[in-house]
């Protein structure tokens, strides 16, 4: 029985039907008021892109006043598809890729930094342990990237063809890339059928993938020192990216945006790795235990506030410009006019 002390005078006479109707108005009107936003992103599971799956499960959206969708797709490029559709506000993915896009010349920008390196673990076959040692031993192989569009490669792609020609081997001509798609379950099929001989992963799936005996670990890039030592500095991997359209059209959309990443980035900095899987209520033992792994190794990939740095630039800069053919407009792609630091800061270093 609803006892109808404490009640307030205009709530009296209703009964527990009334006051549950009540209550989904006032919570549609909540609902009504809040900003919709929709965003593109690879996975779900995926590391680099955890902080847009945190985002709804914390409130931060909410907290600053929007409503965030969610689209997963296998792969960045496919995600920039989808914003460059319109069929989404923002997309998180890679900036390399992102920077293919503008070489092309079209309108996009990058307008916060979700990681600090990119976050990939070059995997091998279990099967060809002892026949590749180092990557100059992948000539001839098949290599599995997330994806990539004729728009855009794949920053998984682009990493691999940087680390390849460091190597000696021409990625043109003397390997092949195959999508091998961005979660554990396509992940793990393309080892199984023989598809790939190599896999430019992420985590957690190479933790699992390594854990089940299908592959072993030729480089991991998550490492802050390895990717310095590496790429040459820290790096502008996973961003927040939309339409050059909407930043000039809503830019109050872009704030809002930015504002829920920071507090997001923010949150993580501030919570433990067992608080963070907690949040995301994974109900998998298995993939649990996983992501708690690759997170206690690997918590600082994440930026800690979304602001650019001079140093992931000029990296990312030197990256994209040795991926390209001599001469090429992306050759001499200045990065920053990809970026709008207005909303989530620039530091110095």
């Amino acid at each position: 029985m609803v006892s109808m002390m404490g009640r307030p005078k205009h709530w009296q006479g209703l009964g527990l039907a009334g006051l549950l109707v009540l209550l989904a108005t006032a919570l549609d009107r909540v609902a009504a008021a809040l900003l919709p936003i929709t965003l593109a992103t690879a996975g779900p599971g995926n590391l680099s892109h955890l902080p847009i799956e945190l985002i709804t499960r914390i409130g931060a959206d909410r907290a600053e006043g929007v409503r965030l969708s969610v689209r997963y797709f296998g792969g960045g490029p496919l995600a920039y598809q989808d914003m460059l559709a319109g069929n989404s506000d923002f997309a998180v993915a890679g900036a390399p890729a992102l920077a293919d896009l503008a070489v092309k010349g079209i309108s996009v920008v990058s307008v916060a930094s979700v990681n600090r390196v990119p976050t990939f673990v070059l995997m091998v076959d279990k099967r060809l342990r002892g026949q590749v040692k180092d990557i100059a031993d992948l000539r001839g192989r098949v290599i599995g990237i997330n994806s990539s569009s004729r728009a855009a490669r794949s920053t998984s792609q682009q990493v691999a063809e940087f680390l390849l020609r460091r190597a000696g081997i021409d990625p043109a001509q003397e390997v092949n890339f195959m999508p091998a798609g961005q979660t554990l379950a396509e992940q793990r099929a393309a080892f199984a059928s023989g598809m790939v001989d190599a896999l430019m992963g992420d985590e957690p799936f190479a933790t699992a993938l390594v854990s089940e005996g299908k592959a072993f670990v030729l480089l991991d890039l998550h490492t802050l020192k390895v990717c310095r030592r590496t790429m040459g500095g820290l790096f502008l991997n996973a961003q927040l990216s939309t339409r050059r359209d909407l930043l000039h059209r809503e830019p109050q959309k872009v704030e809002r945006m930015v504002r829920v990443l920071r507090r997001t980035l923010a949150w993580i900095a501030q919570h433990t790795p067992e608080e963070i899987v907690a949040a995301l209520d994974i109900q998998d033992k298995v993939m649990r235990a996983q992501l708690l792994s690759a997170l206690r190794r690997h918590k600082d990939i994440y930026s800690p506030d979304g602001a650019f740095t001079e140093e992931q630039i000029r990296t990312t800069q030197a990256f994209y410009r040795a991926n390209q053919t001599p001469g090429s407009p992306g050759a001499a792609f200045d990065f920053r006019t990809l970026i709008e630091p207005r909303y989530a800061g620039m530091h110095p270093q």
